[in-house]
Order: structure tokens, then C-alpha cells, then sequence
């Protein structure tokens, strides 16, 4: 039984919630985006929030350094700092 836990633990990745502001201001602007995040393999899931006043970029990853997001969104054109907790 032990083994079978220790199987399923190694199989589970946990994530890290990286939260980011941002200038991105439409919609249109995610495919451009789109293109910059997609280079990055441990990047599992991430989405704008167009509601909020500071364009919340969140991003879902598996060991990557917010300033790898900063920097790659700077690259693409775009400010984005890290809100820290």
C-alpha cells in the first residue's frame, strides 16, 4: 500500500499561482500573447481578467520565476509586475 502512495505522489505536480499586473488592455491582444506564453512548457494554464482594473494576468506553472513572466511579457511589448501576497 505504502508504494502505491508513493506512485501516485510522484505522478502528482503541483503547481505554483503566479498573479501579475498588466497594461494588456483587450481581448485581441491574448493571440500576441498567446505566442510569448506558449514557449514556456511549464506554464499549465493562465487567463486574463479584463474586469479588474489592473488586468490581472494569473498563470498556473510548474517551477518558473515570476521574473521569467515579467521579463517575457516585456519582450512581447507589455508591463507586468508580480503581486506578491
Amino acid at each position: 500500500m505504502r508504494s502505491l502512495k508513493n506512485k501516485i505522489a510522484m505522478q502528482i505536480k503541483l503547481t505554483d499561482i503566479l498573479v501579475f499586473k498588466t497594461n494588456i488592455k483587450h481581448k485581441k491582444q491574448l493571440n500576441e500573447i498567446r505566442r510569448h506564453i506558449d514557449t514556456q512548457p511549464q506554464i499549465v494554464k493562465w487567463n486574463v481578467d479584463f474586469h479588474d482594473i489592473d488586468k490581472i494576468l494569473r498563470i498556473e506553472s510548474l517551477d518558473l520565476r515570476p521574473a521569467t513572466i515579467e521579463s517575457l511579457m516585456q519582450k512581447a511589448g507589455y508591463y507586468c509586475e508580480e503581486l506578491k501576497d
